[in-house]
């Protein structure tokens, strides 16, 4: 990165304490695999020689999640403005001469008495540079990267973590180890005796970076069983001496090699319909159907909801709480007897076991599934656990689910209709954020809300659970300069 009197920060306490200080201050924030960041640091050093008695600090935001956190940075380049111990502004993507001129409000002119503009922007940064950002934008057809995954990198990032039961992403290969604590977390996996894949980050920078964000997690290596995250080498290496890291493979159907590298499955491990023949005695039996049967929607899990054990059974913990489910839980690793009776009577090897009214949906993986398809709530409903929603009141809900709400065709990023693109269009040139809802893909609220509503057509907008109208209305109220008063009233 560039020269100048540019300052990297090491801390959000050094941060804090600077901007605290009233003093004009500069932030970039940056990453090393983002060419837009590169040139505009560029721009941002000469800046920096302009406006001598402001502070310039550059911030890799990727490092530095706690202050690109603090912040709201979800994407790079990103610049914030503050003065007199206060944010002053802030500027999205490679913007050469916005950058300047918002430096200069806070900052002062570059010569006194002077208007606040980029004018010694070009003299500084050099045309080769500004050139070189423009054409960036161009390529891109963005002048602002997001940070981490965006979809197709994150639909990526999911199917190599899925690739394998047990999944690594480490520095070199299992073969040949580019540090220390790859080294350690393979040797620990083979003590386990169990296969797994790998991928090696420092082939893919794109995968570097971005599992970093997916994962919330930034350091490598990365250890992964059935798409969830264990965590890096520290926690495997206690779990593996603990004996955790064994129960959670067990758990999970996961077989190991043999002395031969034949793969072998422990008792207990298929999934299917209830065995007669499960070896019980009919005290444990009874004992078992009891705690199933012992409240409306009964969890099996490691830990308790306020202090799950394991990754996976926080996943439906968290899933339960956002459907806003009453459910009681059970800690199998407080009764051993529990725990393995359990897996035979279910014919289900693994936890956590999410039962509703005695009948076994799944573990986190099936229940998560359920969640995002809508099938869960639907099971609920069916149960009696929670009151079946009518159309209206789910209506209203979409409605309100944000306080400009746009029905279209189609997403704002990939409209699907000339109409829905313009109302997109207006909403984004005044800067208003909205929520929205792709009518296409739901035929029942498509048709319920020309009802609801009495409006026949789409786009409809709606602002704090009104309707303001449609395409005709907006445009209309946008070329009148009455569109953001309207919605921010």
């Amino acid at each position: 990165m560039g020269g100048g009197s540019v300052k990297d920060v090491k801390s959000k306490l050094e941060l804090d304490g600077l901007v605290q200080s009233g003093a004009p201050v500069v932030l970039h924030f940056w990453a090393s695999w983002c060419e837009a960041s590169k040139h505009m640091d560029e721009v941002f050093s000469h800046l920096s020689t302009d406006f001598p008695h402001a502070h310039f600090l550059r911030v890799e935001a990727e490092e530095q999640p706690e202050i690109s956190e603090a912040y709201a940075v979800s994407a790079v380049p990103f610049f914030v403005f503050a003065k007199d111990g206060k944010i002053a502004d802030k500027l999205e993507g490679a913007d050469p001469s916005s950058l300047a001129n918002k430096v200069a409000k806070v900052a002062g002119s570059v010569n006194p008495g002077e208007p606040a503009a980029p004018a010694s922007l070009g003299m500084a940064a050099g045309s080769t540079i500004l050139e070189t950002i423009k054409d960036l934008a161009k390529e891109n057809g963005s002048s602002q990267v997001k940070i981490g995954a965006g979809d197709t990198l994150q639909k990526r990032l999911k199917q190599l973590i899925e690739s394998n039961p047990i999944m690594l992403f480490m520095k070199g290969n299992p073969e040949e180890p580019k540090c220390g604590f790859s080294q350690k977390v393979v040797d620990i996996l083979k003590e386990e005796k169990v296969k797994f894949g790998s991928f090696d980050i420092l082939s893919d920078n794109e995968v570097r970076e971005g599992l970093k964000k997916f994962s919330n997690w930034p350091t490598f290596p990365q250890l992964y069983c059935k798409g969830e995250l264990l965590g890096g080498c520290d926690i495997a290496i206690s779990m593996h001496e603990s004996g955790e890291l064994k129960e959670i493979f067990r758990d999970h159907g996961i077989g190991t090699t043999d002395s031969a590298g034949a793969y072998v499955i422990e008792d207990g491990s298929g999934k299917g319909g209830t065995s007669a023949s499960t070896g019980l005695n009919s005290t444990l039996t009874s004992r078992l159907e009891n705690l199933i049967n012992s409240s409306p929607v009964m969890l099996f899990m490691k830990g308790k909801p306020e202090e799950p054990k394991c990754g996976f059974s926080r996943k439906v913990v968290d899933i339960l709480s956002q459907e806003k489910v009453e459910f009681q839980s059970f800690d199998i690793l407080s009764d051993e007897e529990v725990r393995q009776g359990l897996k035979a009577h279910s014919n289900w090897s693994s936890y956590p076991q999410l039962y509703i009214k005695g009948e076994l949906i799944g573990g986190s993986d099936i229940v998560l599934e359920m969640q995002k398809s809508g099938e869960l709530k639907k099971v609920l409903a069916e149960k009696g656990i929670v009151p079946k929603d009518s159309l209206e009141d789910r209506l209203k809900k979409l409605i309100s689910s944000s306080p400009v709400m746009l029905f279209m065709k189609g997403t704002p990023d990939a409209p699907k209709c000339g109409f829905s693109s313009k109302v997109v269009n207006a909403l984004t040139e005044d800067g208003v954020s909205f929520g929205s809802f792709d009518i296409l893909t739901d035929e029942e609220v498509r048709q319920g809300l020309k009802v609801f509503s009495n409006w026949p057509t789409f786009p409809q907008l709606y602002y704090k659970g009104e309707l303001i109208g449609g395409c005709d209305i907006i445009l209309e109220l946008k070329n009148s300069e009455e569109l953001k008063a309207t919605l921010t009233e």
